[in-house]
């Protein structure tokens, strides 16, 4: 075997998830909030959550996702027609669960936004 065949295939076990992440919502109030934001920008959410079930949770980094704090990571989706934020967990068994999706106006993420999400994390397992 030639040496460029090794090295593809350890290029393959290293950044090919062993186990498949699953994304799901919380529950119809995300649903509802996503379903709020315009097309592009859920465009771009699925796309994400594409991208997280293909390749895993591991090899996601920024722009696509980041660490807001404790337990809460966000998707971050842009469109023409706006910024927007799906807040996450990760449960047991290679889970993300979408815990809050909002429109972003401000900068910083609402204090408000992140009461919402630390609230509903609390409901998953």
């Amino acid at each position: 075997m030639g040496q460029n065949v090794r090295v593809d295939i350890i290029s393959f076990l290293i950044y090919s998830p062993s186990v498949v992440w699953q994304v799901e919502l919380l529950d119809r109030r995300v649903e509802r909030e996503l379903d709020a934001l315009a097309v592009d920008v859920r465009q771009r959410f699925l796309r994400i959550v594409e991208l997280i079930e293909t390749h895993g949770l591991d090899a996601m980094h920024e722009p696509h996702i980041k660490h807001l704090e404790g337990r809460l990571w966000e998707m971050r989706m842009k469109g023409s027609d706006g910024i927007a934020r799906a807040i996450y967990v990760t449960a047991v068994g290679q889970r993300v669960v979408v815990v809050h999706a909002f429109a972003k106006k401000t900068q910083k993420t609402p204090q408000r936004v992140l009461d919402i999400a630390r609230a509903r994390a609390k409901e998953v397992e």
